[in-house]
């Protein structure tokens, strides 16, 4: 058998490449990799041998040093014969096979280990975190997240058996000298043991995403991490305080916890440790003397509630309800707290608070000169300045008469879009039952609850619209976007502040840059299909598509959601779609856009499609993706650890054919559309058919052999389509009149 040598560093096999050898190493050392860990075969072991009951890979190996390998074919009976001709080989494959199993095990009980530990790690420092802000009277925070993380939980263990079995099996095997005339028993134990391998890896990548949602909480490029939390308490504090060092100290422990992670981004880490040590410095250097605040830099803020409640004018049951509820909840000093005292406070604040809510826009429709505070509580919750940090409320009172949003641009503050409502601009939203006004005050006549001839003038009341509104969209959607739904109490705290808010402030120049940003990959992602007919000049009936962006918007919270709250206006489909994100968004602005436009690709789908959504027999994204899921363990363009990767990606999305597109659509623009393969071929095949990328970008992926057979037919079904508009505005000038512009974009748009 001929040997082949490989320069150190070449990657010798990709995970998911078919297997059709064994490859004997005869010189240097193989890295073996695979989600969740790695490990090294050197001379004398054997590649693929804890995979032979596959099609193909699920390791990838890579030469670590000069390295030498002889393959033998295995496919098709070959591996049997190798057994039976081929003592020396066939003993040297039974001995890496052990090995290597060895070596994986350990690494599994080793990773399991790590797992329990950074759990308790990360439990115990948040536990120190409560005590410092105690002490320190800083508001606790409570990080999006942190509340849904337990002990790891694996669904499939692996049996405490298994270590033990293969020992075992390994001082019989070495008993026995002719390993040829038993070539069917290890055959049998090949296979055998490549399944329980496949097992422990397909655990292995769970606690890997595990330790991944771990590091990611102490530390991420969002700055909502243990991080941020324990370094502001010091910049906080400064440098000088008795506490200083054991803070200093939790801080520099953290670092090594994530020096060694694999799912932490270098650069960000780097980056995130040098902006630090800067500020630390500086604290360092920093006098104890405060710098003191010049008196008219700060705004009169005392008694803010007061304001608000006496503009609101509410019966007096509801101002001393509202105004002891704040007190109290100004005195806990863990205002994100789980107990029912907590949970019930924070209950009763939210009913108040939208009352005191609802009255006071209503009197604002008639008020040209609405207080400054109380247009802090229209746009952003605030209620109380010492409830808010005074630097926090002297900022918001600086950019209330100035905040960034756009109706033009269709960006607009809630209050903004409470009084487009309310003036006729704009109809209301469903509600979260799906009814729009007119369907929730025709339920109203039906159930009783109103007369016949009090529906009409209920439908032309404007007062009565803004209320729906009010009622049933602004309550459920403010508490949606906040995002962390079991914490959540409307009015605005400094305890919910995790990052510095005007860097976290949405503008429309932001909103409307990420989405040209993502309309730059997916070019499609906002056109709608509709109906251009002009029989004047002989176009009878032609489907043009015309881009309609949603409208936006900002919630008066501090959150870390967003949602795509419907796709369009009744029943035409060319109405703006509704979105709405927090006005101080600690996530990636970006981010939450590209799950909300994926969300908004399978509704309008399923809208166009309507009960025959996921029907495959009438192709469409939903239908196509739908069966794509139900039928993922069948599908034969799909490798054994893709199989694998969606069902723990089901699992993730809790089963949910939506959420699961949504993540799949997260990584077609994030990754993929920056040339980082993520998805397998058949979600590929289905987000480009349906969800093309723009010329650009199809430009440079077009040599990658990943893309060729779908970019192909993309190609000639565009080619198709430009040619019959080609032959339609030749007709239309041959006639002698003008191509109309919506003939002339549709072309445009073809050539995106």
């Amino acid at each position: 058998m001929a040997v082949k040598e490989f320069p150190m560093g070449t990657v010798l096999i990709q995970s998911e490449q078919p297997i059709s050898a064994l490859h004997l190493i005869t010189k240097g050392s193989v890295r073996a990799s695979y989600p969740g860990g790695e490990f090294y075969l050197g001379k004398g072991d054997v590649i693929g041998v804890c995979e032979l009951a596959y099609d193909s890979y699920f390791i990838s190996y890579q030469a670590s040093d000069d390295t030498a390998l002889a393959s033998y074919a295995c496919a098709d009976g070959h591996l049997i014969e190798l057994l039976r001709a081929k003592s020396d080989l066939s003993n040297l494959i039974v001995s890496s096979l052990f090995r290597q199993l060895k070596e994986i095990l350990d690494q599994y009980e080793l990773t399991k280990f790590d797992c329990d530990n950074f759990y308790q790690y990360l439990m115990k420092s948040y536990s120190e975190y409560g005590r410092f802000t105690a002490k320190h009277g800083i508001s606790t925070r409570v990080l999006p997240g942190l509340e849904d993380l337990s002990e790891v939980e694996l669904e499939d263990n692996v049996p405490d058996w298994l270590s033990s079995y293969y020992g075992q099996l390994q001082r019989i095997m070495k008993s026995i000298t002719a390993k040829s005339q038993i070539a069917d028993f290890i055959l049998g134990m090949l296979l055998k043991a490549s399944h329980d391998v496949y097992e422990i890896f397909s655990v292995c990548r769970e606690l890997s995403e595990y330790k991944a949602e771990i590091a990611g909480l102490l530390m991420n490029e969002n700055k909502l991490d243990f991080f941020d939390l324990y370094a502001s308490i010091l910049y906080r504090i400064g440098a000088h305080d008795e506490d200083s060092t054991a803070i200093t100290a939790a801080l520099g422990t953290m670092m090594i916890q994530l020096e060694n992670q694999d799912s932490i981004d270098k650069e960000m880490y780097k980056n995130r440790i040098q902006e630090y040590k800067n500020k630390l410095e500086t604290l360092q250097n920093a006098t104890d003397a405060p710098e003191e605040q010049s008196a008219s830099d700060v705004p009169d803020l005392t008694d803010s509630l007061h304001t608000i409640l006496t503009y609101a004018d509410c019966d007096e049951e509801t101002t001393k309800g509202f105004k002891a509820a704040i007190e109290k909840y100004n005195n806990l000093s863990d205002k994100n707290a789980s107990d029912d005292a907590c949970r019930k406070l924070r209950l009763t604040i939210s009913k108040l608070f939208y009352k005191v809510y609802s009255q006071a826009f209503m009197k604002s429709l008639s008020d040209s000169n609405i207080p400054k505070i109380v247009k802090m509580f229209f746009n952003f919750g605030y209620v109380d300045e010492k409830l808010a940090g005074m630097e926090n409320a002297a900022y918001l009172y600086s950019i209330v008469d100035s905040l960034p949003s756009d109706p033009s641009r269709n960006v607009y503050t809630a209050y903004e879009w409470m009084k487009e409502v309310y003036e006729g601009r704009k109809a209301p939203c469903r509600n979260e039952f799906d009814n729009d006004y007119a369907a929730y005050v025709h339920e109203l006549k039906v159930t009783g609850k109103i007369t016949a001839a009090e529906e009409a003038p209920m439908l032309a009341d404007r007062s009565k619209q803004v209320q729906f509104e009010l009622d049933n969209v602004f309550q459920s959607v403010n508490k949606m976007t906040f995002g962390r739904i079991s914490i959540f109490c409307p009015v605005f705290s400094e305890s919910n502040v995790l990052k510095d808010l005007s860097e976290s402030l949405v503008s429309a120049d932001k909103v409307r840059e990420s989405f040209k940003r993502i309309c730059s990959i997916d070019y499609g992602a906002y056109y709608r299909e509709t109906m251009y007919s002009n029989p004047d000049i002989g176009i009878a009936k032609e489907s043009i598509s015309v881009e309609i962006l949603p409208d936006v918007i900002l919630m008066p919270n501090v959150g870390v959601r967003g949602v795509m709250w419907q796709e369009i206006e009744g029943r035409k489909r060319t109405t703006p779609a509704r979105m709405m994100v927090s006005l101080f968004q600690m996530e990636d602005l970006n981010n939450i856009l590209v799950r909300l436009t994926g969300e908004y690709r399978w509704e309008m789908c399923k809208r166009i499609q309507g009960a025959r959504w996921n029907d495959v027999s009438e192709p469409s994204l939903t239908s196509e993706y739908f069966d794509y899921i139900q039928f993922y363990k069948k599908n034969r363009e799909l490798s054994a650890d893709a199989k694998e990767k969606v069902k723990l990606s089901m699992q993730k999305a809790k089963n949910s054919f939506k959420e699961m597109f949504i993540r799949d659509y997260e990584s077609w623009i994030i990754y993929e559309g920056s040339g980082s393969p993520r998805l397998n071929k058949v979600a590929r095949t289905i987000l480009f058919t349906h969800c093309p990328f723009a010329k650009e970008i199809r430009d440079k992926l077009k040599a990658n052999p990943l893309y060729k057979e779908t970019m192909d037919r993309y190609g000639v079904k565009q080619s198709q389509k430009i040619h019959h508009m080609d032959n339609l505005i030749q007709k239309v000038k041959n006639s002698g009149a003008v191509v109309p512009d919506e003939i002339t974009d549709q072309r445009a748009f073809l050539l995106k």
